[in-house]
Formats: C-alpha cells, sequence, structure tokens
C-alpha cells in the first residue's frame, strides 16, 4: 500500500470517527434519495424504526413511512416534495421535541442532512406569536371601545347640554323642576357608563380580591329589590324577588355587582311582564336565578354576549350601554368560581342563573354589614381630607365619599392645619379643595402647606367655579387636577380614580 493511500485511509477514518461523534442526528442521502451513511445520534433518536430502516440502501419516502405508521411523529410541517430532496422541513414528534431538517448537497448529487433539534426556540417563536395576537385583540378591543365610548357619552352629554339651557330659560318651576329631573336622569346614564369602565379597568389591573365568608343570600336578594324596585315600576314591569333562608359561601360585594348586572339586564330588556329572581337547590349549590319575559337573545349570539362591548344589534334598549356589564358579571363569576348558565327564547324572554356554594347557616355572619361601594369599592377604606367653605357642599361631599367607603375629615380652620392633621390617625390618601378659601387663602396654599408639615406629596383635587382659562391654566401649572363646580360624582371618581392609581393619565401630575 503506498504512503498516499494509507493517508487517504487515515482521513477517511478520522471523517469517519468525527461524522459518528456528531451529537445531532446526521444522516447522507445518495442522489437516487436512499441511505448512505448515518451516525450514532440518528441511530439512537430514530431506533425504534427497526435496524431494517437504518440500513444503506433504504429510500428517505420509507423511512418517513415508517415515522408515520410508528406514531413517532406528529406531524410533519412540510414534507420534501418528490425529486426535491434538498427541501427542508419541519418534524414534531410524540415525545414534544421539535426537528428542522436541513440539508446540505455534497458530490455525486447526494445529500447530507441534520436533524436540529429546535424545540426551545419554536416554542419562544409560539409564545411571541400568541403575545402579538393578544396584543393585536387588546388593540382592537380599545378600538372598540373608543367607538362605544364616543357614542354612548355623547349622547347623554348632548342632552345634558340642551337641558342645560332649557333650565336656564325655563319660565316657570315646574318647567325648571322637569328640566332639572331629566339632567339627573342623563348625569346617572353617564355614571353608570362610566362606572362599568372603572369597573374593567380594576379587573384588568387585578385590584379586584375575593373576600370569601359564609353569608345569608337574603341580604343581598333585598337589597336587589330595593334598588331595582323603582326602576321596574318606572318602565311597567314587575319585580318579584322571592325570599330565601339559605346560606352561600362567596364574596357578598361582588356576588351583588354580578346579579344587580342580570337584574339591570332583565329590566332594560323587557318593555312588559315580569322579572323574577329566586333560588334552587342543586345538590352541594345554589341557583340564583334571574327570570324575565323579555326580547330573549337569539342562539347565535349567546356565546358572545359575554364579551367586552359585545351588543345584540337592533335593540334600542342598548343604546345607554357600553356592553360592559355581563362581560364584568362572567369575569367577576369566573374569579369567584360560580359557573353563569344561560337560557333565553327570542321573542320569550332569558334566564341568567349563578351557582354558588351552600354554606352553612350558622356559620353565618350576624348583623352583616351593608353591601355598598364601603365594602368592595376601589375607594374603601382611603382617607380623604375636605377643604371647603361652604357647609351644605361641604356636608354633600363628604357624604358622597361615605357612601364610596372612604374615611373622610373636614377642615374649617386654616390657621391650624397642624393641629387637624394630628387629629387625623393616618395622613390623607387624597384632598379635595375649594380653590377661594376664607382669608384670602386658596386651596393650592393650604395643600403646599400640608405637604411641608407631612414631608410628603399628598395627591389634591381643585374645584372652583371660576372657568376663566387663565385662573384654570394657572392651578393646571402648578401640578393640580381641576374641576368646576358643580362636581358631577362621575367626574370626580374618575379623576380620583386616576390620581390614585392611575397618575400617569393625568398631565398635570406629569
Amino acid at each position: 500500500m503506498t504512503a498516499g493511500r494509507a493517508d487517504d485511509q487515515t482521513i477517511s477514518s478520522e471523517r469517519a470517527h468525527i461524522f459518528d461523534a456528531i451529537g445531532i442526528p446526521a444522516s447522507i442521502w445518495d442522489a437516487d434519495g436512499r441511505l448512505a451513511d448515518l451516525n450514532r445520534a440518528f441511530a439512537e433518536k430514530f431506533g425504534a424504526l427497526g435496524a431494517e430502516m437504518l440500513k444503506p440502501g433504504v429510500s428517505r419516502d420509507a423511512v418517513f413511512d415508517r415515522l408515520n405508521d410508528s406514531g413517532l411523529l406528529v406531524v410533519a410541517l412540510k414534507r420534501p416534495a418528490a425529486g426535491d430532496p434538498l427541501a427542508d422541513q419541519t418534524l414534531v414528534m410524540t415525545d414534544g421535541r421539535i426537528f428542522r431538517v436541513e440539508s446540505w448537497p455534497a458530490r455525486n448529487g447526494a445529500t447530507a442532512t441534520l436533524f436540529l433539534d429546535i424545540t426551545d426556540s419554536w416554542r419562544a417563536q409560539r409564545s411571541l406569536e400568541r403575545a402579538r395576537d393578544t396584543a393585536a385583540e387588546a388593540d382592537q378591543s380599545k378600538s372598540r371601545f373608543l367607538r362605544a365610548a364616543n357614542h354612548d357619552l355623547r349622547q347623554p352629554l348632548a342632552s345634558l347640554k340642551l337641558l342645560i339651557y332649557a333650565c336656564m330659560s325655563a319660565e316657570t318651576e315646574d318647567q325648571r323642576q322637569e328640566a332639572l329631573h331629566a339632567m339627573d336622569l342623563s348625569v346617572a346614564i353617564m355614571e353608570d357608563l362610566l362606572g362599568a369602565l372603572l369597573n374593567v379597568g380594576q379587573l384588568d389591573a387585578g385590584r379586584i380580591k375575593p373576600q370569601i365568608n359564609t353569608f345569608q343570600v337574603s341580604t343581598v336578594l333585598e337589597r336587589l329589590r330595593v334598588q331595582f324596585d323603582q326602576l321596574a315600576r318606572d318602565k311597567g314591569v314587575e319585580l318579584r324577588v322571592i325570599p330565601t333562608s339559605s346560606a352561600v359561601v362567596s364574596d357578598r360585594a361582588l356576588l351583588e355587582r354580578i346579579l344587580s348586572n342580570f337584574v339591570a339586564n332583565a329590566i332594560r330588556y323587557t318593555d312588559m311582564g315580569k322579572v323574577l329572581v329566586g333560588c334552587r337547590h342543586d345538590g352541594n349549590v345554589l341557583r340564583i336565578e334571574v327570570h324575565d319575559t323579555g326580547v330573549g337573545i337569539a342562539a347565535e349570539h349567546q356565546e358572545r354576549i359575554f364579551q367586552e362591548f359585545y351588543r345584540v344589534g337592533g335593540q334600542r334598549s342598548a343604546r345607554h350601554s357600553l356592553g360592559l356589564g355581563l362581560n364584568i358579571a362572567h369575569r367577576l363569576a369566573e374569579m369567584l368560581e360560580h359557573p353563569i348558565r344561560l337560557n333565553s327564547v327570542l321573542g320569550k324572554g332569558s334566564s341568567f342563573s349563578l351557582e354558588v356554594p351552600v354554606g352553612n347557616v350558622w356559620h353565618s355572619t350576624l348583623g352583616e354589614t351593608e353591601i355598598s361601594e364601603r365594602i368592595g369599592g376601589e375607594f374603601a377604606g382611603l382617607t380623604c381630607l375636605v377643604l371647603e367653605d361652604d357647609p351644605n357642599l361641604r356636608e354633600a361631599l363628604t357624604t358622597l365619599l361615605d357612601r364610596w367607603g372612604m374615611v373622610t375629615f373636614t377642615m374649617t380652620d386654616f390657621d391650624s392645619v397642624s393641629e387637624t392633621l394630628t387629629e387625623m390617625p393616618n395622613p390623607p390618601d387624597v384632598i379635595i379643595t375649594d380653590y377661594h378659601l376664607r382669608g384670602g387663602l386658596t386651596g393650592m396654599d393650604v395643600v403646599h402647606q400640608i405637604n411641608d408639615i407631612l414631608e410628603m406629596p399628598c395627591p389634591a383635587i381643585v374645584v372652583t367655579a371660576d372657568v376663566s382659562p387663565g385662573l384654570v391654566d394657572e392651578i393646571r401649572s402648578q401640578g393640580f387636577p381641576v374641576l368646576i363646580k358643580p362636581v358631577s360624582p362621575p367626574g370626580l371618581r374618575v379623576v380620583m380614580h386616576n390620581i390614585l392609581f392611575e397618575p400617569e393619565l393625568v398631565e398635570e401630575l406629569s
């Protein structure tokens, strides 16, 4: 044997050793698509195919067929076409691994192939795609919100402007009172819409935390009766609430929010007939049901009515709704793990039910606290300091804040700011101040003094009846949001929510 031939054999042996040592399944296929060589990693990975499939001469089609028949291959995302041995493909295996097959041309028409494990990168890519789809869906949801809010908030706002003019030009007290009543209704509609939006914001931010206990469901049902009885009477609908002595395990405030959405919807979409609220025992759960004789919901809409901003087209009763009530109810029910059931027949009415675990009546809370925003509201437990000279406005404002569950303090002696702060058990979470205070002081002067005493900035809202642009600009330039008197509850709620929980939304604070 010549030296040259020996050297060639040595090189060939080293190449074979290197090829076999590669930890990635590798194979060589001849010009006819038949197996010419394979390394140890290939034999180990596909050993389950059988020894006859790992011998030189077997065709690539035969290997793919055996992969399918053996159950090792879930799917080939791209199968090489006949006569195209270099086409890459992706294989999803039953063990969860994902391989990308990459091929390169070799001498004499042969093909070298690597089976690259891309499981981690594949899953990362799928996660990115899901995140992209989620972001796109959120963007679409935001667009739907903007369209819905623009339409539904403009209508009562436009009515309010006309009613204000009618009130100012009213010639008799009856005309003025009629305009004021209509204005109150328009404000109530706007408050409901804004309240629904804030509920969604709280849910999205994860700020609502259930407080689970055992209580008698009759307390919730009685509140629903009181809350909606007059609304039903005004519409000519009979509201009947059947009492029960059953106890349930849930969050009282959140349970009432869910059921109040059901009852409000039932009254809204019932033009004549009745709305019935009652309970049925079903094993270890209590089904709280709300039945109505309203317009009903067509089958094609029943799966979608719990989506955000979804409203059934053509229903006049939906004109003052953003389509959020049932979505809020559904999300709260999921949070509490209370399944919702819906039965509806178009033109005959609907039935919504909520399945709540039955509790031991002897474990229920006695002398239960009134269920309101004092328990479940976003401002519950926060401290507000009110700076207002007018006793009537001060009383009205503190009553409203108390209804929202806030601990309220007032300050009328602005020469004793330090003493008033000392009497408060905690520093204020927010300050609401009139612009003009006694002694020539402004609300901002007192707020700055409070901040100096506390050695910390306290969020504050300035209220004024002076709408001159120069004054409003001056207040805002000092970093204070401004509300113009008379202050509406929904407007105050939105500003308070923003400065307390989402200050980046308040331009003045930035």
